[in-house]
């Protein structure tokens, strides 16, 4: 049964009519009998309201009536009773128009030339009455079933919006928890780190180490002050302080390569109209570049290259080989993994990769007009 009211749900609306127009025909062609052509007129115009029966199902099944009352006719009124029920609401307007139909059909027609007892009248009325409201009950039954769908459907988007304020908030907690860690051990190191630097930079004699202690230092105070930016970012969850929070552009770039501790060439500009999600992809692509570079090739310089090709921009870090010996610091390739993704996302591309001359190079290429 299931099926067969999906394969009917499935005929479009305008076939439906044809066939049901066709039917009341039929129906009223078969009980036509020394008719008028008054009779024909309202048979006629009674099927042809069929069609319209959705719109206005209260005034096809009035037009539908005379059909009624005029031939012992049964598809025209019932179907129009039947549509009136699936869409109205107003219980006693529906007992009227059962009361109505049940009237049209019992009462003879024409009176003035009918012999029929009130006994045989009032049999009429009861069976018409009943097969009246048999088409009501069936479409307050759909009727009923589409509220209870709609409900159900309801109920489960409020489920899934339960369970996805459910997963924010296991979120939040984690994220909360990482801020926590970030805050506690991070940033207590690098706080450390900064006031040795600042102690070795007081005491140190030789203008070498007074240098590198001032850059240490200078990377630890920017370090400290961008992990507070990340623990504001945890806390907030996603929420208005994100929005809110300065995020890097290439005005900032300067900036970056003086404290960068590696010796770094700027070359080229980009036009004002780049968009900020593209200014901050090309800012973090240095940032980590350098860090590469201060990690794994000590003593190497950097060369950065701001270029535009039509409708991309991007920026190209390429470093030398090293000059002293690296010490052995944890890499995982996070932060090119990362990169890759914000590239991607801004529907770009990266690509990294050693050079002939032994150094490193990562390339970023992004639309111009990314947001």
């Amino acid at each position: 049964m299931n099926r067969a009211r999906v394969l009917w749900q499935r005929v479009p609306a305008p076939v439906v009519d044809i066939i049901v127009v066709a039917l009341a025909a039929v129906d009223v062609w078969l009980s036509l009998w020394d008719a008028t052509r008054t009779d024909v007129a309202l048979a006629a115009l009674g099927c042809a309201a069929l069609a319209f029966r959705r719109r206005f199902p209260l005034g096809v099944f009035l037009l539908t009536l005379p059909v009624a009352v005029t031939q012992p006719v049964a598809v025209a009124p019932l179907v129009a009773l039947f549509t009136l029920a699936e869409r109205c609401r107003n219980r006693r307007l529906l007992a009227g128009c059962v009361a109505l139909a049940a009237v049209a059909s019992s009462v003879p027609w024409p009176a003035a030339f009918t012999d029929v007892g009130r006994t045989m009248t009032l049999i009429d009325f009861v069976y018409s009455l009943a097969t009246a409201v048999a088409p009501v009950l069936f479409g307050q039954l759909l009727q009923a079933h589409r509220d209870l769908a709609r409900r159900l459907v309801e109920i489960e988007e409020a489920r899934e919006y339960e369970r996805s304020l459910h997963a924010q908030a296991v979120l939040a907690r984690e994220r909360a928890q990482l801020a926590r860690e970030m805050h506690d051990v991070v940033a207590h190191q690098v706080s450390l780190i900064a006031v040795q630097a600042g102690a070795l930079q007081v005491a140190a004699g030789d203008a070498d180490a007074k240098e590198a202690a001032r850059t240490i230092r200078s990377l630890s105070v920017t370090t400290l002050d961008e992990l507070r930016t990340m623990v504001t970012l945890l806390r907030a969850s996603g929420g208005n302080a994100t929005e809110l929070t300065p995020q890097p552009t290439l005005a900032d770039l300067h900036k970056l390569l003086e404290s960068s501790g590696t010796h770094t060439e700027l070359k080229g500009e980009l036009p004002p109209t780049v968009g900020t999600p593209a200014q901050r992809a090309l800012y973090r692509t240095v940032q980590e570049a350098l860090t590469n570079a201060r990690k794994h090739a000590p003593g190497a310089t950097a060369h950065v290259e701001l270029w535009q090709d039509g409708d991309d921009v991007g920026v190209t870090i390429t470093n030398t080989p090293p000059t002293r010996p690296s010490l052995s610091l944890p890499g995982s390739q996070h932060g090119l993994v990362g990169l890759r993704e914000r590239a991607d996302i801004l529907h770009g591309t990266l690509d990294s990769g050693p050079t002939p001359e032994g150094g490193y190079r990562v390339r970023l290429r992004i639309p111009l007009s990314a947001d």
